[in-house]
């Protein structure tokens, strides 16, 4: 399943980008299609719940990408972390095994799914890659510190590494295709993951993607140039952007790291809805519906984007839009 050693078998991200023709689609929303099942996730471990109570759902989930043409799948460990499965009472052991599963059951998902379409003569499908998902360090505090970088003074370059690390060891263990750090929201944790990929000796490709709030920096107010030129001395990050920011930010963004950076661009918006973090709900604002984001992945294609998908209140139909507008081209 996956890759033990990228560099010596070559980079699996470049090898899909050459098959999907040149720009791959990512799946979209996870924890909005859990709740579309039923799945009850107001909860400090968010969708990771599901790894623990309904682990069917995930399976459902991400068969539901696939089929909707997502040649990357993302797993469900964004907030599964040690510390907050051992906060609940698990067992290191116990939580080990969850970010474990969470791997398995994508790739799973990902073989069950390619067995039933790959001699078909009709299938426009590729062999999806499953990207480990390492939610930011604000993702394991819960309190919205991945939309304003403030982790606070005694948050030091060595504790985020520290609160990353084994987390890190026990996806690379369980042979994902990819790693995908997401909404990191300063330099000083991209900083840290380029460095642990580093210190561990890291060869699965990995991408490390930001938010944004106001469209023009990361979250921290901090440059992307600045947080670039960090990532960009690293040879195990092959892919950098944007993640869980308004899709209206992203063309603009795309065109901007281009000038920054040579890896690959990375983009999946949220639909432009904001979360009320007091009311517990969803408010509208500049809200993207299935055809602007058919619409707009085409312009992000042609802005630079290598992979396109969504986040946040993004589901199968809006990742078979992207598809299906992407695919098109080939």
């Amino acid at each position: 399943m996956g890759i033990q050693n990228g560099i010596a078998n070559g980079n699996v991200l470049e090898d899909l980008l050459e098959k999907a023709g040149g720009c791959a689609v990512v799946d979209g929303g996870f924890a909005t299609q859990l709740e579309r099942h039923g799945a009850l996730i107001n909860d400090p471990l968010w969708s990771a719940l599901c790894l623990i109570k309904d682990p069917h759902l995930i399976t459902k989930v991400h068969l539901e990408y696939l089929e909707a043409g997502a040649d990357v799948i993302v797993t469900s460990s964004y907030q599964a972390t040690i510390p907050g499965f051992l906060s609940r009472g698990l067992s290191m052991e116990e939580a080990e095994s969850l970010l474990t599963k969470s791997v398995q059951i994508a790739a799973e998902a990902r073989d069950k799914f390619w067995a039933s379409v790959k001699w078909k003569p009709e299938n426009n499908h590729n062999r999806a890659l499953i990207a480990a998902s390492i939610g930011s360090y604000g993702a394991y505090l819960a309190d919205g510190s991945e939309y304003s970088g403030n982790y606070g003074p005694t948050v030091t370059l060595e504790k985020l590494k520290d609160f990353h690390r084994h987390r890190l060891q026990v996806l690379v263990q369980a042979g994902p295709d990819l790693l995908a750090f997401e909404t990191i929201p300063n330099k000083l944790e991209a900083q840290a993951c380029v460095e642990l990929l580093e210190e561990e000796k890291v060869d699965i490709p990995s991408w490390i993607c930001f938010s944004s709030v106001d469209g023009a920096n990361a979250p921290s107010g901090e440059s992307f140039e600045d947080c670039l030129r960090v990532i960009n001395k690293s040879t195990r990050v092959c892919a950098v952007g944007i993640n869980c920011a308004p899709p209206h930010f992203v063309l603009s963004l795309i065109q901007k790291f281009k000038e920054l950076t040579g890896k690959a661009i990375v983009v999946y918006p949220n639909s432009g809805e904001i979360w009320d973090g007091i009311a517990k709900r969803w408010l509208p604002s500049k809200c993207f519906d299935d055809e602007k984001f058919e619409l707009f992945a085409a312009k992000w294609r042609d802005a630079g984007a290598k992979l396109i998908g969504g986040c946040c209140r993004t589901t199968p139909s809006t990742v078979r839009r992207v598809s299906r507008v992407l695919k098109e081209k080939k």
